[in-house]
């Protein structure tokens, strides 16, 4: 495993995460609120296709470039 290639990323999420709070605080307070609402079943399901969605991008692009 590349561990600079995994804190970049970490990075990038962080960077991404940061921006998005800084740029539109209101929607994501909004998007938080609307999310605490949400049985935690829906949660649970929508956090594991996201990581599942974030693994297979990750994967796609190293076996694209690595090639």
């Amino acid at each position: 495993m590349d561990w600079k290639l995994l804190l970049i990323g970490l990075g990038l999420a962080f960077f991404i995460e940061g921006a998005a709070y800084a740029l539109m605080p209101e929607g994501f307070r909004k998007l938080l609120v609307a999310a605490s609402k949400q049985p935690t079943a829906k949660l649970r399901v929508m956090g594991l296709t996201l990581a599942a969605i974030g693994v297979a991008v990750v994967w796609l692009v190293q076996a694209t470039f690595d090639a």
